[in-house]
């Protein structure tokens, strides 16, 4: 299978890839703004690269000028270090839009998308994909609209899509403004004091390898069309908690500033999600290795 995977040298695509080339049967097309970063990654020689950039974009037909791939894993998208920018509504969702359209336009049939647990807006406890949509923030206005342009393309063309909801992710590669990267960095450094809000929000946490993992499976089941997945624990946890389990597995002990920094404004205190229908993915995929 041909998969077309964007924003192919960001965290997750870069980790995503990786494990996309674990099946022989992939054939993967890389595509982000930067060629001279992508020849930087291990998994650079394995794939077919192609330079993109969204807000260039190109008066080709899109499907032909990616070779015709058989899926698309959509991952990229830009200005992540601020949410409340305006540029997610008036730039980003509109270049991002036409790109899919164009897409589907030329003949592709499968679809994947990523989309961001804050689509759900201020709502707190366990999450579930059937809870109306409440975006609070300029990002997750940005991604809820974009799903639902694809729902209602989905009607005009014959084209089948899966959107799967992210929620916390750590890992190597991670945003260097992320918690668990500067407690990492703090390890590093020996420091003795870590600063941090009072850490207890409520989150949901994966490791990225568990993440790429998740987006692999839900990409190859077919039970699950022209739906959305939660790709969480389902494990609710404090911040604080999280942070203290991982400073026990470094055998590390800092002390924690609790309360330096204030609680964000964009996110609810107490969430996190349902992942029953990404358990039902796994024992469904298990079944069918057996």
């Amino acid at each position: 299978m041909k998969v077309l995977v964007t924003g192919a040298t960001g965290f997750i695509g870069s980790h995503l890839i990786r494990e996309l080339l674990k099946s022989k049967s992939n054939q993967i097309v890389a595509t982000s703004r930067s060629i001279d970063k992508a020849k930087k990654s291990d998994w650079f020689s394995k794939v077919e690269y192609i330079e993109y950039d969204f807000n260039e974009g190109t008066s080709e037909n899109l499907y032909d000028f990616f070779g015709k791939p058989d899926q698309l894993i959509h991952l990229a998208w830009e200005d992540l270090s601020n949410y409340n920018s305006s540029s997610h509504i008036e730039v980003i969702l509109p270049n991002h839009c036409d790109f899919i359209e164009s897409m589907v336009l030329g003949g592709l049939k499968n679809v994947v998308v990523t989309g961001t647990c804050f689509e759900y807006g201020m709502i707190e406890g366990c999450l579930s994909e059937d809870i109306n949509t409440k975006p609070e923030n300029p990002y997750a206005v940005a991604k809820d609209s974009l799903r639902k342009f694809i729902v209602n393309l989905q009607k005009r063309h014959s084209f089948v899509y899966k959107w799967i909801r992210l929620f916390y992710i750590y890992g190597e590669g991670q945003s260097k403004t992320s918690l668990m990267y500067l407690l990492d960095r703090a390890i590093q450094n020996i420091d003795k004091e870590f600063n941090m809000s009072g850490g207890e929000q409520i989150r949901d946490f994966l490791p990225i390898d568990e993440v790429v993992r998740n987006i692999s499976l839900i990409t190859k089941q077919n039970s699950h069309l022209n739906q959305v997945v939660n790709c969480c624990s389902g494990k609710p946890i404090s911040v604080k908690n999280l942070v203290e389990h991982y400073l026990e597995e470094k055998k590390y002990k800092i002390r924690l500033n609790l309360g330096f920094y204030p609680y964000p404004d964009y996110e609810p205190m107490g969430f996190w999600g349902c992942n029953l229908k990404l358990k039902e993915m796994q024992t469904g995929m298990n079944n069918n290795e057996r």
